[in-house]
């Protein structure tokens, strides 16, 4: 089966372990990324089956009309940048396993560093003592502060644990059956969304990104944080109103902000408001950018390849592809 992968932009799959699972298919990597939707029509027209790492790439109708061939589209978490519906009236089976087994322990850690950072101001002292200065500032500490967690899933969930494991109060806010799991596990929970934004030191946002959370981190929010307060996103940067972070920001609530998410991306030449502000740390969406993570993910990945290949797909998103009427050949 002819497999392209796209996006592995540092040629990572093909030294992981995992990579073995597609022993014997016909397999072709890219490591820049595309968009256009006649380029991607050319690279991908005799593929089969398509292998996409997280949302790099949006896959639409336009590109899938032209792409006759392609029979499965494997990856894994939500997949907001795949047109379902277009998939299933041509029969392309979406495969996509929610990982619901474990958290994502890359992505948790990732915010810890960056809840670290941002306090601390690592980044910028350390470009001022490349630059040849020394303190640049006074940093905040974390023990005794309030820990805000927004959204208590399997990653909030974690990251709930290095707070308290840091001396942190933490606070919860999320919708009522996440409340309920965080008063089981023995945190305290807002009692109101105004109050939450109010009272936290730190806001760390853990949601996926649907049409009910789009959005669902208001200017209005943002306006009751604390002038000292720090807000972090490494889920979803839709997940706060357009332009909302960075007006806050300049207004001075939050006093800062740290982000591994962007409207776009990738987000290249420099060109986003966020990475112009000194109050602000910044990454390029590498919550999930490690060997470890890439091993968890492209083993469930190259499993559903696997399984197609053997004529019984798993974690098939929309089941109406797999009717014979639709089904490609």
């Amino acid at each position: 089966m002819k497999v392209s992968i796209l996006d592995d932009y540092h040629d990572t799959l093909r030294t992981l372990d995992c990579f073995k699972k597609l022993k014997g298919q016909d397999v072709e990597i890219w490591n820049d990324h595309v968009q256009d939707v006649d380029a991607l029509a050319e690279r991908l027209k005799d593929t089969e089956a398509l292998v996409l790492i997280r949302e790099r790439t949006q896959i639409r109708a336009p590109l899938l009309e032209r792409l006759h061939k392609l029979k499965l589209i494997s990856q894994r978490s939500v997949y907001p940048h795949i047109d379902i519906d277009a998939c299933t009236r041509l029969g392309v089976i979406v495969s996509s396993n929610m990982h619901a087994g474990a958290p994502s322990y890359a992505a948790a850690e990732l915010t810890w560093g960056l809840v670290l950072a941002a306090m601390r101001q690592i980044p910028q002292q350390m470009a001022a003592l490349k630059a040849g200065t020394w303190q640049i500032g006074v940093g905040h500490s974390l023990r005794g502060k309030t820990l805000g967690i927004y959204g208590y899933g399997r990653i909030g969930g974690v990251v709930a644990g290095y707070g308290k494991a840091f001396g942190m109060k933490v606070l919860v806010w999320a919708r009522e059956a996440s409340l309920a799991r965080a008063r089981a596990d023995g945190y305290a929970v807002a009692p109101s969304k105004q109050a939450f934004f109010e009272t936290c030191d730190v806001i760390s946002l853990h949601m996926r990104l649907l049409d009910a959370t789009r959005g669902i981190v208001t200017a209005a929010d943002l306006a009751r944080m604390k002038p000292t307060a720090l807000l972090v996103n490494t889920s979803r940067a839709p997940l706060i109103e357009a332009g909302a972070l960075e007006h806050s920001l300049q207004a001075g609530r939050p006093g800062m902000a740290a982000v591994d998410v962007f409207e776009q991306e990738p987000v290249l030449g420099a060109r986003h408001p966020l990475l112009a502000m000194d109050n602000v740390v910044c990454t390029p969406h590498i919550g999930y950018v490690t060997r470890d993570e890439y091993e968890t993910q492209f083993a469930d990945i190259f499993d559903q390849i696997v399984a197609y290949a053997a004529g019984k797909p798993i974690h098939v998103v929309n089941p109406e592809a797999l009717d014979s009427k639709n089904k490609r050949a």
